[in-house]
């Protein structure tokens, strides 16, 4: 499903403020990099980012892009995802959320719970030092994968793990 219109608009306006705010110029690539990833639902890592603003900026280098990334990650603007996945993953939305992830395609689903949002937290983790935030990650088998006959597989990993990202849902 694709990230509301207004949503991404929010999330530029962010975006705008905060640079200004922090003194950080506010350039073409940087712009498009993050818009890149405020619309998108699929958490991309540095790499899809790159592949799709390719074609409107094709002056724009993978480095522009991980130093971008970077730069929004310090300004409070994205956060990293789960650095054990194949590639470190990128996210636009700085709302309180959880994560459903597919352990075949790496597929990145974002879900709000007001429930999972209040857990009191055990005192092993209170223990640990000040607590900066919560995230759930359910990790399982997308819909797509689960459905996928057994000659689509290879060694437990998705036919399309790899390949050009699947179609927006």
């Amino acid at each position: 499903m694709p990230i509301p219109r207004a949503e991404v608009e929010q999330r530029l306006a962010r975006f705008r403020a905060t640079c200004r705010q922090a003194g950080v110029k506010l350039t073409h690539q940087r712009l498009e990099i993050f818009r890149e990833v405020a619309a998108s639902p699929e958490h991309p890592d540095a790499e899809m980012v790159f592949r799709a603003i390719r074609p409107r900026m094709p002056t724009a280098s993978l480095d522009t892009v991980y130093r971008t990334l970077w730069l929004l990650e310090r300004l409070g603007l994205v956060r990293t995802l789960d650095p054990r996945r194949e590639s470190l993953r990128f996210d636009a939305n700085m709302r309180q959320h959880h994560h459903c992830v597919c352990v075949r395609c790496g597929l990145t689903r974002d879900f709000e719970s007001p429930l999972l949002d209040g857990l009191r937290l055990p005192a092993a983790a209170k223990n640990f030092g000040t607590v900066v935030t919560t995230h759930v990650e359910v990790r399982g088998v997308c819909a797509d994968c689960s459905s996928e006959k057994p000659s689509e597989m290879r060694g437990g990993k998705s036919s399309r793990q790899g390949t050009k990202r699947r179609k927006k849902r």
